[in-house]
């Protein structure tokens, strides 16, 4: 279950007559228990209470109390014995009257009515798994409204399909905009009275709903009519006495689509939630997701959390804003020169979705522009901060159109809180400006001409004529311009899942081949050549843009440009703290002018000041890694695993195996056990045929092994053009290699929770997949070097990840990995390190390298050979043990930049390795 739909089954429950015997059990439902579980907990089967109550494991301990002992109750839940021991993260009591509850993890209560307890459904979402943090909870009425809204809307299209049309689609999602600001504004003193739109509606339409659709018609062209047009035009009087409210919002298209009985009744409904509680930071998104079909399913979890979105604001430019304040102290001067700085700057997201960077950068900017009025002794200032110096692009209408009602849903929660309710209204209505957030294209639309950067003049322009948002009102801004910050969180596509239209958005930016490229590298580009005239920019950015290949692909342009990277937050989940909705890793990269001070990489909690942040986040001078095809370093070649391209026919379980020689004693000779990341990781048997040209008149008697023989020809010959090469020997892998003494085996993904690489050595007897790499009869101080802290950190940066997990490159990560001249001696050592942790490994059979390199069970053995591994191999490299992972990398970046400037030394070290 989704938030959403908890929600919906909490109020059910608190709107149905308390069941005392039954509210415990509800209440579990409600959150996602299964029959099956309630029905072990009524038979008294999983109920461990001690107090005639309802306990389940792990979760929570409910008790119904005797009335008015409600408290009394919590506190024996609390208290008993049975709560520890079931390691209850609740307790629950109510009486049908009164209803409270402890997270006893954190020590946070909840006391109220009992029909009131669905207001507070969000401390209790760990119930479901869904895990949260205190602006989850906070965010209980949004999640309600959402609810409400999403019923609505379904309901409304049920009843008329024609408005779910891609043609009619705009006209719904405007209707819903329209009823979203008709909520709050009557709950918010915005009307003149408490409810009055849903009174209205209650009282003029029928209550068989034939009617409903005509009177909320009425009512919006009644706001979208100045007072002195309203007689002529026959408005009645119920709907004069609705403000003008302009501002686009009620223009247009009148049609209202029918409603049900059921749909009047959720509408009147949704009206009577207190609207006075929305968020419009976060709520935008979360409506947005009511007009997703895609993002249905993610109801009450489609946001992204204020704290995420302060680690791209504050370092861009809120932190500095903040600054200037404390420096200026009491100083009227200083203050008054920050606050008309304030209301020059302007706030661009290119992808703005429904608004969120643009709607928290101006409560922001708000709260410090009050500190700075309160200060002057000028607390009930108007603001001068206007709200169309924060300007957006979005693909889509409706998110588009959410944005700009979430600003000024915020601008007027502004005024309230920091001038007071009367001159908040006295300001507000009617609106005076059109949509100043632009659909379209952001990566074909000229952004220079919708937020310039100086000056007040706007007109958009597009590469052509299709992608000119012709029918938009081009909206001039109030001041001149002062400062421009470019900020958001664009789409994440990787290069296999672009459509062409995408694919064709990046080589109209970049001239070139575009393959590898994920989508979001356009916005980089646009940003990089918009901040030429002046700016700053900073985007929530998939891992991948400071990775592997795409380094060498996305950053030259930027470079070349004069601009770097000041700030850089590494790998973090950036997603909506629910734990059944998916996450992203995802960095934030900040970008300006190359002398731009300080530069700041942020890690998690900490903040560090470099003088350099380089294209993988890391401190050092300004380097890319690109690809080689052989070692730059004196080290073993390194090759990829044997492809087999057989669609599974080459390949054998353990049973598959048995069964075939048991059948066919012969077929043993063409069985080999082979190995990839996960079968060597986790100790899992696998085989495979391995069958050489003489061998293949054998094989083919087999009748088992000639039919996947037959198979495997069929696919290539239906497969690609590199897959038919192998037609005529479909008993081989497309890649036939193996050593002839021992394989040293590296895994191509492994996980970055190790604090070391996996890595081993094999028989010759075994093959590799392509899912491990691999040294063949290698020097073992090879070895070493792989399992050392040194190659980790550098793969870590250099080669690309899968989400958060190592993707290992032979010829990004081994290739280019600076090892310094190794002596006789030097080899010696880190011979014996490899034999040493090979010997402690073999002392733990059978268990696996994923049990041995658990970082929470290592067994302290194995961690010594592997710290003398790295004492031997770093006093090599700088006569001491370095001091972290950042000493460690700006060594290798330095080394690395010698060595692949220095190809004549390469060559010799290469002839060196092969004497």
């Amino acid at each position: 279950m989704n938030a959403v739909e908890i929600e919906e089954a909490i109020s059910k429950l608190a709107e149905q007559p308390f069941d005392a015997e039954e509210f415990p059990f509800a209440f579990l439902q409600a959150f996602g228990n299964k029959e099956t579980t309630l029905k072990r907990l009524r038979k008294g089967e999983s109920n461990k209470s001690d107090l005639g109550g309802v306990l389940q494991t792990n979760n929570i301990h409910i008790a119904v109390a005797a009335p008015g002992a409600v408290t009394h109750t919590l506190a024996a839940l609390k208290a008993s014995p049975a709560t520890t021991r079931a390691k209850a993260k609740f307790v629950l009591a109510t009486d049908g009257d009164t209803f409270e509850a402890e997270d006893l993890a954190s020590g946070e209560t909840v006391a109220c009515a009992y029909a009131d307890f669905p207001d507070h459904f969000g401390f209790f979402l760990p119930l479901a798994g869904i895990t949260t943090v205190k602006q989850v909870r906070d965010s209980s009425f949004d999640i309600r409204a959402t609810s409400r809204l999403n019923r609505l809307y379904v309901e409304l299209l049920t009843d008329n399909p024609d408005w779910g049309t891609a043609e009619r689609k705009p006209d719904m999602n405007h209707f819903m905009a329209r009823l979203i600001f008709c909520f709050f504004a009557e709950d918010t003193d915005i009307f003149a009275k408490p409810l009055l739109f849903t009174s209205s509606v209650e009282q003029m339409s029928a209550k068989d709903s034939s009617n409903t659709h005509e009177v909320i018609t009425t009512l919006f062209r009644a706001m979208n009519m100045k007072d002195a047009e309203r007689k002529a035009a026959n408005i009645p009087r119920w709907a004069d006495q609705f403000p003008y409210v302009n501002g686009g919002l009620f223009s247009g298209s009148m049609d209202v689509p029918r409603f049900s009985r059921i749909a009047r009744s959720y509408l009147i409904h949704i009206g009577g939630l207190d609207w006075k509680k929305i968020n419009p930071d976060i709520f935008g998104s979360m409506i947005q997701a009511v007009a997703e079909d895609e993002e249905r399913g993610a109801l009450g979890m489609h946001y992204t959390s204020v704290p995420n979105i302060l680690k791209v604001l504050n370092p861009l430019f809120l932190d500095d804003l903040r600054t200037r304040l404390d420096e200026a102290g009491d100083n009227p001067r200083m203050l008054l020169n920050l606050r008309k700085r304030m209301s020059r700057i302007r706030v661009f997201d290119p992808a703005c979705g429904s608004g969120n960077f643009l709607v928290i950068a101006y409560k922001q900017m708000r709260e410090i522009e009050a500190a700075i009025n309160k200060r002057r002794g000028e607390p009930d200032r108007r603001s001068e901060i206007p709200l169309t110096n924060f300007r957006g692009i979005e693909l889509r209408s409706f998110p588009a159109e959410i944005a700009r009602l979430a600003l000024i849903i915020a601008e007027y929660q502004c005024d309230v809180l920091y001038r007071g309710q009367k001159e908040a209204l006295r300001d507000f209505l009617p609106l005076d400006a059109e949509n100043w957030i632009t659909c379209g294209n952001a990566l074909r639309l000229d952004w220079l001409s919708i937020c310039p950067p100086t000056g007040t003049g706007v007109k958009h322009q597009a590469d052509d004529l299709f992608h000119t948002p012709l029918d938009q009102a081009q909206i001039d801004f109030e001041n001149e311009g002062g400062e421009i910050y470019i900020c958001g969180n664009p789409p994440y596509v990787g290069d296999k899942y672009q459509t062409r239209e995408q694919k064709d958005d990046l080589k109209a930016l970049a001239a070139k081949d575009v393959r590898a490229i994920d989508y979001i590298a356009g916005w980089f580009w646009k940003a990089s050549d918009y901040i030429r005239n002046g700016g700053r920019f900073a985007f929530v950015s998939t891992n991948s843009i400071c990775q592997g290949v795409q380094v060498p692909l996305i950053w030259p342009k930027i470079i070349a440009a004069g601009q770097a990277i000041f700030f850089g937050h590494k790998d973090f989940l950036w997603g909506n703290n629910a734990a059944k909705n998916a996450q992203v890793t995802c960095i934030i990269v900040g970008v300006a002018t190359s002398d731009t001070k300080p530069k700041c990489i942020f890690d998690g909690e900490e903040r560090k000041e470099v003088e350099n942040i380089n294209f993988y986040l890391a401190p050092g001078k300004n380097v890319i890694v690109e690809r080689a095809n052989e070692p730059i370093s004196n080290v073993a070649i390194m090759f990829g695993g044997n492809i087999p391209r057989d669609q599974g026919n080459l390949l054998l379980s353990p049973d598959e195996a048995r069964v075939l020689t048991a059948s066919y004693p012969v077929a043993a000779e063409f069985i080999k056990p082979i190995l990839g990341s996960n079968e060597f990781i986790n100790g899992l048997e696998r085989y495979c045929l391995w069958i050489t040209d003489a061998q293949a008149p054998l094989a083919y008697s087999i009748p088992q092994i000639k039919a996947r023989l037959d198979r495997i020809r069929e696919y290539r010959l239906h497969g690609s053009e590199r897959g038919r090469v192998g037609l005529d020997t479909p008993y081989k892998f497309e890649r036939t290699i193996f050593g002839n003494d021992h394989t040293i085996i590296i895994p191509r993904v492994s996980s970055e929770r190790r604090t070391y690489l996996p890595c081993g050595l094999l028989s010759a007897d075994v093959r590799l997949s392509d899912q491990a790499q691999a040294l063949y009869d290698a020097p073992l101080w090879n070895l070493a070097l792989i399992a050392s802290r040194l190659h980790l950190v550098w793969i870590a940066t250099v080669c690309g990840k899968m989400k958060t997990d190592f993707r290992y490159s032979n010829t990004l990560g081994w290739n280019t990995f600076p090892v310094p001249t190794l002596t006789e001696k030097n080899k010696a050592d880190l011979t014996r390190c490899a034999e040493d942790i090979l010997l402690v490994r073999e002392a733990y059979f059978p268990a696996t390298i994923a049990d041995l390199y658990d970082p929470d069970t290592m067994p302290a053995d194995l961690r010594e050979a592997h710290e003398r591994n790295d004492e031997v191999l770093e006093r090599i490299y700088i006569g001491r043990r370095f001091r972290n992972d950042t000493e460690r990398l700006e060594k290798l970046f330095e080394l690395y930049t010698k060595m692949a400037a220095s190809p004549g030394a390469a060559k010799k070290r290469k002839a060196e390795a092969r004497a």
